[in-house]
């Protein structure tokens, strides 16, 4: 070993020792010597050779203390002089450092499940560890406690502390501080650009006023763990996209985008995409960063294109069922071509900021049905499991029939899957006349007036109570203002586009098939699938709280419509659903029917 001075190498990290000088007695006495050349000094090399061994042997010595020193500094599985909030944890092994700390934490339980004051903006909260989830991480604290490593002659000496792990629970600490912030704070403006007509539009960016979820999260832990209030500032939080950014998409984008038409190219034929088809599709979307992106919206430009793209695509179809012979029947789907959506959205935005060669030449590939014959066959769509039948008048010639069968013939053969809800509003869109929906009597405002669509309530109902017995799970359901006999009472449902609207849930393992037909007097839904229940029926309790109508006089004329009026009363039904023998299910449906006024076309004669 050699030494430098008394100190070891500088490389060398282990504890400093420093070396002492002694003197060492001979081995044998002095003996006299003949005159002859001097003999060498007792300090010469031979002397000196013994001194560094006797040196080495000392460090030899004191590094075997050191190393004994180390091993009882690291006795346990926690270097001793190690402790967490004052508890000692040092020379124990990790249970038995879990189990102390948690004493101590036991012990100081008081304190750690006192509310923190935390003052957010303006406006001072007082939040719970519990309900934030703020708590110390025992094991992870253990873990470091039991990570620290130092020298073995600094812990016979020193000690060290060891800061404890703390969690929260960071949605839930956003939450709390969201509340905390109420109307202090104001939502960011996320960029944009809007086309009105083929107009380009921007909208700029505005800065959020905010909490910095990790700052606070940081803060509320420090604070919580000293015991003393803290305070949250609110910050400005900026879009990534800003207004100099808005503004060069709109000049290098969004307007020569719809200067001129673009030529897309096939093998089929060529299609132009006029320049109000193209404000349609072209959408600039944000991220939640405020981070906008330009890119084609292919479904909103089929919409715009209309029957155009007919003309190169070969649009797929969906395999379907028929009821033949009492038995529902596959129908193959067939696949179809279309446009490479990916390839064509990329290419067709990369010609729109050019002036001129606004050509994309585009790529068919074969499109599969989404439902398949075999998806089809896995659904168990096999039996009827309910169907329902409601009466009208006027025949099929009547306008109010027409708009019950336009709406049956909509939604004949319409597939449920599991675990999917219909919509009949978003299944046939709003009924204007382009669909095939004619005027008849509708109630707005509590009387009957001419409007588009009227009928479809009784088909509404029909379906609802299809989908009722069927045990389908209801979402939503609105039932008639004025109670109709040829309903039945609450059991029932109206519908306006767009306020009001007849959803159910597909709640079982099985696929639904609705099935539509109709006479020249009644309208029928049945559903096909599998069955599951023994029985699905209707309890009534009794009618309450009857009232009579009143008579309303209306002016004569095209638009007045005359009514008998009717009692008005609340109800309730149940729904009884069997299983295996047993009710399993018993669902309370209630509703309160205004008496029906009896309106008169005509002035009133006491008047």
């Amino acid at each position: 070993m050699t030494l430098y001075g008394d100190r070891l190498p500088p490389a060398d990290d282990r504890p400093t020792v420093k070396v002492t000088a002694v003197s060492w007695p001979d081995d044998a006495p002095e003996r006299a010597v003949a005159p002859g050349p001097e003999r060498p000094a007792r300090g010469g090399p031979f002397r000196r050779g013994r001194l560094l061994l006797a040196g080495g042997i000392t460090a030899a010595v004191l590094a075997a203390g050191v190393v004994g020193a180390g091993a009882w500094a690291y006795a346990g599985d926690v270097p001793r002089g190690t402790s967490v909030l004052g508890a000692e944890l040092g020379g124990r092994s990790r249970t038995d450092a879990v189990r102390t700390l948690r004493a101590e934490l036991e012990r100081r339980s008081a304190t750690l499940n006192a509310p923190v004051a935390v003052t957010v903006g303006e406006r001072r909260v007082e939040l719970k560890p519990a309900d934030i989830g703020l708590a110390i991480d025992v094991e992870a604290t253990v873990a470091a406690a039991a990570a620290v490593r130092a020298h073995a002659v600094d812990r016979l000496v020193g000690s060290r502390a060891v800061d404890p792990v703390v969690t929260v629970d960071d949605t839930r600490l956003a939450a709390a501080l969201n509340r905390a912030k109420g109307s202090q704070g104001r939502e960011m403006t996320m960029p944009a650009i809007i086309f009105s007509g083929t107009t380009p539009k921007p909208v700029y960016p505005k800065p959020a006023l905010t909490v910095d979820q990790p700052a606070a999260a940081a803060a509320v832990k420090a604070g919580w763990l000293a015991g003393r209030p803290v305070t949250v500032q609110l910050v400005e939080k900026w879009p990534a996209t800003s207004e100099e950014e808005v503004d060069r998409l709109v000049t290098e984008l969004a307007k020569p985008a719809v200067a001129a038409p673009v030529t897309v190219s096939t093998d089929r034929g060529s299609v132009t995409v006029p320049p109000a088809a193209i404000a349609r599709s072209l959408r600039f979307s944000a991220d939640e960063a405020g981070r906008l992106t330009p890119r084609i919206d292919l479904k909103r430009l089929r919409a715009a294109l209309g029957d155009r793209l007919a003309k190169i695509e070969i649009e797929p179809q969906d395999a379907g069922l028929t009821i033949s012979g009492g038995k529902p029947k596959v129908v193959p789907g067939k696949a179809g071509r279309q446009l490479d959506a990916t390839a064509f959205g990329r290419d067709l935005l990369a010609v729109l900021p050019k002036t001129a060669d606004r050509t994309v030449t585009a790529q068919l590939k074969p499109a599969e049905p989404e439902l398949t014959e075999a998806k089809l066959t896995e659904l168990g769509i096999k039996e009827r499991v309910s169907t329902f039948t409601t009466r009208f008048t006027g025949g099929l010639s009547s306008p109010r029939s027409q708009n019950i069968v336009q709406a049956a013939k909509d939604v004949d053969g319409t597939i449920v899957a599991p675990g999917e809800t219909f919509s009949l509003n978003a299944h046939t869109g709003e009924r204007g006349y382009d669909q095939g929906y004619q005027d008849a009597p509708t109630i707005v405002n509590g009387k009957l007036v001419p409007g588009v669509g009227g009928g479809v309530s009784q088909f509404t109902t029909t379906l609802f109570n299809a989908t009722y017995y069927a045990g389908l799970e209801d979402v939503e359901h609105k039932p008639h203002s004025f109670y109709f006999s040829r309903y039945p009472a609450v059991i029932e449902s109206t519908i306006y586009w767009p306020e009001l609207d007849f959803k159910f849930r597909n709640n079982t393992e099985h696929g639904v098939l609705i099935d539509t037909a109709y006479t020249s007097n009644t309208i029928t839904v049945s559903i096909w699938s599998t069955k599951i229940y023994d029985s699905v029926k209707t309890e009534y309790g009794p009618r309450r709280d009857v009232t009579q109508p009143k008579t309303v006089y209306l002016k004569p004329g095209p638009d007045c419509i005359s009514a008998a009026g009717g009692e008005g009363f609340a109800q309730d039904a149940w729904r009884v659903i069997r299983k295996d023998g047993k009710v399993i299910k018993r669902e309370k449906f209630s509703w309160r029917y205004a008496a029906e006024p009896r309106f008169v076309c005509g002035p009133d004669p006491n008047a």
